[in-house]
């Protein structure tokens, strides 16, 4: 007969679950700082800072629990990049911005990615992970819709109203980058084989989060999240994808076409996504430009490319008399500005024209790598019930991180949550099949993954 073991007491469950949590909570720290204001202009930010330390702590962990690093797939997967952004520092202009280049790539790809991955070791610190950042996506959330409704947001359209949260109007990117993240965990979470309370939960925090989202006026976040929650609700099942779908084409017929919800801006904002020939806004222009100078400057280089950092200084070399000059920000508490346009705003682009194929190769065949591995074990999940919701959540951010580098590039305060959900996404894919499951004394990982 087989004996039942007493549940421990709330109170001691209670007492450890700050020394449970204790290796993953540098991650979490990471993700706090996002919450507090932006201060200063360039340059590092707390967050970078933050981001050291998480590194710092990964390698102290390492040492005290004499364990190996990392697996041979993970190291290679995630020591693939250094290959082109290597040969790329030897390109760059001088040797301090070769230095800052291969620093900040090293950063965002490689380092923080490969501790983020060791400091996550189980399905429950991923899904603190996913709430935590959920957590961060309402209070940005909130702060961007407070900024909408009083007229204290960025610049759009001669009005105060975008919703930039602390990012402010140098990073109005960054709002809707966290929103989207936590929009992406939340619906994975609702999606996934939790208890029925947590679901309706992660459920109520997704659509409370598409308002901010919208008034983001961020073209590139609205893809990139359709994109992601219609591969998410997909690969949960096809039957219930099919239904959402259907409901949400529902409610969307009678707001805006019985109801005329939804503001003359952001149906121009939707418009102007497919407005490239005809007419377009100047923002689409400076960018297709800029798309353009890119390509050619990758023609010049096609193996190595013009070298790190070296976009702006080759810029106006390639780019024809389209381009502006700048881009105006102005408001949520800081003064007119008129801000250079120093990238392509499109990751692949940029590595493109600044690494060359080499670089492009090896950035984008780790990216690739993480999304096979991690699309493949998420099918095994879903077969078994077991961890469905850390795998839509893992494989959703990173699908959403690829569709948005289609409009975005790496720069500003918020770079540090694409280091995060690179390593969150490596966990799932490359993480010992052990570290899904429950970890080692915990009697109650059952219950939660039913």
């Amino acid at each position: 007969m087989t004996q039942v073991l007493p549940a421990p007491p709330l109170v001691a469950v209670v007492a450890a679950a700050p020394r449970r949590f204790l290796p993953v909570l540098p991650v979490i720290a990471l993700i706090v700082t996002l919450a507090l204001p932006v201060s200063g202009d360039g340059g590092g930010t707390l967050a970078d800072a933050v981001s050291g330390l998480v590194v710092l702590c990964c390698a102290l962990r390492l040492v005290r629990c004499r364990r190996r690093p990392l697996s041979r797939t993970a190291a290679v997967v995630l020591g693939l990049p250094v290959a082109g952004v290597a040969v790329a520092a030897t390109g760059a202009a001088s040797a301090g911005v070769a230095a800052e280049g291969l620093g900040r790539y090293l950063q965002i790809f490689v380092l923080v990615p490969a501790a983020v991955l060791l400091l996550i070791r189980d399905r429950r610190d991923a899904r603190l992970v996913a709430w935590s950042l959920v957590g961060l996506a309402l209070w940005q959330g909130a702060i961007g819709v407070h900024q909408f409704v009083t007229g204290t947001g960025a610049s759009y359209q001669g009005e105060m109203i975008r919703a930039v949260g602390t990012f402010g109007a140098t990073d109005i990117m960054g709002m809707a980058a966290v929103v989207a993240f936590g929009l992406v965990c939340a619906l994975g979470l609702a999606l996934g084989s939790g208890p029925a309370r947590q679901r309706t939960a992660a459920a109520v925090c997704a659509l409370a989060l598409l308002l901010p989202l919208a008034l983001s006026f961020s073209r590139g976040a609205w893809i990139a999240t359709a994109v992601t929650c219609g591969a998410q609700l997909v690969l949960a099942g096809l039957r219930r994808a099919v239904r959402v779908f259907a409901a949400v084409a529902a409610v969307a017929v009678v707001l805006v076409g019985g109801l005329g919800v939804g503001s003359a801006m952001l149906q121009e904002r939707i418009s102007s996504i497919t407005q490239v020939a005809d007419a377009p806004d100047q923002s689409v222009t400076d960018r297709y430009t800029m798309w353009t100078a890119a390509v050619d400057m990758w023609r010049d280089r096609p193996l190595t490319g013009v070298g790190l950092k070296g976009f702006p200084d080759h810029r106006d070399g390639h780019a024809s008399l389209a381009l502006s000059s700048g881009s105006d920000t102005d408001g949520a508490g800081a003064g007119f500005r008129r801000q250079p346009l120093l990238s392509p705003h499109n990751m692949y682009l940029l590595i493109l024209s600044e690494q060359g194929l080499l670089g492009l190769l090896a950035l984008a065949g780790s990216w690739l790598a993480l999304l096979a591995l991690g699309l493949r074990k998420l099918l095994r999940a879903r077969r078994s019930a077991h961890g469905l919701d850390c795998a839509l959540v893992a494989c959703g951010l990173l699908v959403w991180q690829l569709v948005d580098f289609v409009y975005a590039d790496i720069g500003g305060p918020s770079t540090v949550l694409t280091a995060l959900v690179l390593g969150f996404a490596a966990w799932w894919a490359l993480a010992d099949e052990g570290t899904h499951g429950r970890a080692p004394g915990d009697a109650h990982e059952k219950a939660g993954d039913r």
